[in-house]
């Protein structure tokens, strides 16, 4: 029998909050004695529509002491996020940054600053923050800045999610020893979300968050906010209308701090059909266009009725303090969602790799129970030798029975083997299938996603304020079905290219797979999704139309341009430099106005960037973004739907909250129910330190 592996990756930070979290703020030189700057306002405004999120974030920052003084912030990056927006108002104008490239645009800010001009700059500090640094914020006086990105949509198995994320990793040593950081709002906080969607929504909530306003305003649209006590009590006397699901509490908050992620779910109806929808930008019949497919199978995926060895590979590194008591009540969910046929190992690593429990245990509760005394027991400590922890893990595997392993770590590798192409060697060498849980802020994306693409499996991400034991239930139910593997889809009879992803992989039951492309002419398209269930080819075919033009949607190029890139770096990271590859993202950064590791944007006065000669392309595609996204919200719901004259599915789409899957509960039930759990963890941890 073919061994099947799977790799869970918990990515280093626990799902409830314990103690203080350090979170997005401005940064203040430490042992520099000079005084902090103040955030006086934060807003946040989320659209979610059309299979992408527009999140544009404002804030104010003052300057409250007798001399001039530079404003730093850093913030996470958020997850596949394409900075397209950033705006500083320049004598109460807001004015649009242009993208240059990194070491260029660092000299211009450079330059402009000691010259006392206006100036700031976007950049992006590879996978951990995106830092947005203003000249001179004069003493006693007021910034105000705007940062728009946009991110694709997914939903999994009817569940849809979206990370506004504020908690800062805590994985970069050398930022951590240079700076110190204030994430204190002092004046005013919002954050509202729009969520439109094709098809109708059972439900949205906000499980750390249980003040929110949520409002359903129709089937397909619920709209959320979040405010500070003031506004908030001034918002319940006004009422509005809609049902209000969620009423806030009136009560007076706290300060509010940049220091917990907001995280938004919401579940589509159940019995909604397996689908193929597309949106696309074509402004002119001469032009080319861009196209965003996002396919939703039919539930067709058989479950695997044999029993599995479970190997779990721990973290126990220093990283890990403060966070290890939710990481064990995580496994201890995990350990009993197991079948009695089941049985599993437990492997730790710091600085190195050892075993707990010496060899399989049978999953009973005698078992379980003494193993998790031993866990309770252990005091996180030391380096992370992820690469240690997952060579031993890949041991002794019984090539009789079907293996899923969790790697619980930020994939922060510091000790050992540290270099990205030696562990995806690993697991080519292995033949094994990775599933990934990149749990946590500015943990290690691009390993654990190149980790994940290499070995045909595929990850989740969660945050702090996500719910451990719903998301591992979502990985059992994958894990426990069939896949469709090696998919390929054929687009005839209209001319498209520069199709991203160019390798699809697996697609896992529940998942949704987004392609994006350019197409040249308008027409019908005939599309064919093929791929195998064990050895048996399946093959879904539907008949589509191209539209000659179409101006809804110019952030698709963006989007499309920021998944280029993404196949592009993992390239890079794989066969190494590549001074073509490099070239090839920068410019394609530049073209679309995109903030990468290769490119910044820069904002100046008008009259300094046509002094050095500095396009204005971002500015005016910024206009036509405005301008279409304004357009869309007058407008009706849209179904974006296109293959409903000949459906590509037979089958409904997979449901979290029905039949579909294995085990009693769907993850969104779990979320409900096991939300009072988590939050009576916290307070008895948080009991424990007063």
């Amino acid at each position: 029998m073919r061994n099947f592996l799977s790799i869970s990756s918990l990515c280093a930070a626990s799902l409830l909050l314990v103690g203080k979290a350090n979170g997005a703020g401005l940064l203040t030189p430490a042992n520099a004695g000079l005084p902090e700057l103040e955030i006086r306002q934060h807003h946040v405004n989320v659209i979610i529509m059309d299979g992408y999120v527009t999140t544009e974030v404002e804030q104010v920052f003052h300057n409250p002491n007798g001399q001039a003084l530079d404003a730093v912030y850093s913030f996470p990056v958020p997850s596949k996020a394409a900075v397209g927006e950033f705006s500083y108002w320049i004598d109460g104008v807001a004015t649009v940054g242009e993208v240059v490239e990194k070491d260029r645009a660092r000299e211009i800010y450079e330059e402009e600053r000691a010259a006392g001009r206006d100036a700031a700059i976007a950049e992006q500090d590879g996978y951990k923050t995106f830092d947005l640094t203003i000249a001179a914020v004069p003493a006693g006086d007021d910034v105000r800045i705007k940062l728009v990105y946009l991110q694709p949509a997914h939903t999994d198995a009817g569940i849809g999610r979206y990370l506004y994320p504020l908690e800062e990793g805590g994985v970069d040593e050398l930022k951590q020893a240079f700076w110190n950081r204030s994430d204190a709002v002092t004046e005013a906080f919002s954050f509202n979300l729009l969520l439109r969607s094709s098809y109708p929504i059972d439900g949205l909530r906000l499980p750390n968050h249980p003040h929110a306003r949520i409002q359903q305003v129709s089937p397909q649209e619920w709209r959320v906010s979040l405010e500070n006590s003031a506004q908030r009590a001034h918002a319940d006397t006004e009422g509005g209308d809609g049902a209000i699901v969620e009423a806030a509490n009136a009560a007076a908050d706290p300060l509010v701090s940049l220091d917990q992620d907001i995280v938004a779910y919401w579940r589509h109806a159940e019995g909604l059909p397996g689908t193929l929808d597309m949106v696309t930008y074509k402004p002119s019949a001469n032009e080319r266009g861009t196209f965003m497919m996002t396919l939703t199978p039919g539930d067709d995926l058989g479950v695997i009725e044999d029993g599995r060895d479970w190997v779990f590979i721990l973290d126990i590194s220093g990283s890990m303090e403060g966070k290890f008591a939710t990481l064990i009540e995580g496994i201890n969910q995990s350990f009993r969602r197991l079948n009695p046929q089941d049985r599993y190992r437990v492997i730790l690593f710091n600085d190195r790799a050892q075993e707990l429990t010496s060899r399989y245990k049978l999953a009973t509760a005698e078992n379980i129970g003494s193993t998790l005394q031993l866990l309770e027991a252990l005091s996180p400590n030391g380096g992370t030798n992820l690469y240690a922890g997952l060579g031993r893990g890949l041991q002794s595997l019984d090539g009789d029975r079907s293996s899923g392993i969790i790697l619980v770590t930020d994939g922060v590798a510091n000790v050992g083997v540290t270099e990205k192409t030696q562990f995806l060697d690993l697991l080519e060498q292995n033949d094994v299938r990775l599933f990934t849980f990149i749990m946590g802020n500015s943990a290690n994306r691009p390993l654990l996603e190149s980790m994940t693409a290499v070995s045909n499996g595929f990850y989740q991400e969660v945050s702090n304020g996500d719910d451990i034991m719903g998301q591992l239930l979502l990985a059992t139910q994958k894990v426990g079905r069939e896949a469709l593997r090696d998919v390929q889809i054929d687009i005839d009879n209209v001319r498209v290219r520069d199709l991203s992803p160019e390798s699809p992989g697996t697609l896992y039951s529940g998942q949704q797979l987004q392609l994006f492309g350019h197409y040249f002419a308008g027409g019908t398209a005939d599309v064919r999704v093929s791929g195998r269930i064990g050895g048996q080819e399946k093959v879904y075919e539907t008949t589509i139309q191209f539209p000659e033009n179409s101006t809804a949607h110019p952030e698709l190029e963006r989007l499309w341009a920021y998944a280029s890139i993404a196949e592009l770096q993992n390239r890079l990271d794989y066969f190494g430099e590549d001074r073509d590859a490099e070239q090839a993202i920068t410019d394609l950064a530049l073209e679309n106005g995109l903030v990468t590791d290769y490119t910044s944007m820069i904002v100046l006065s008008e009259e300094a960037f046509a002094a050095r000669g500095i396009d204005r392309r971002n500015r005016d595609r910024v206009a036509r973004e405005r301008a279409a996204r304004e357009q869309r919200l007058a407008a009706p719901v849209q179904n974006n739907r296109v293959d409903t004259a000949r459906p590509l599915y037979a089958s409904d789409r997979v449901s979290a909250g029905g039949s579909s899957g294995s085990g009693a509960l769907g993850p969104w039930v779990l979320v409900l129910l096991l939300l009072p759990l988590a939050q009576g963890l916290r307070r008895k941890i948080d009991s424990k330190k007063v």
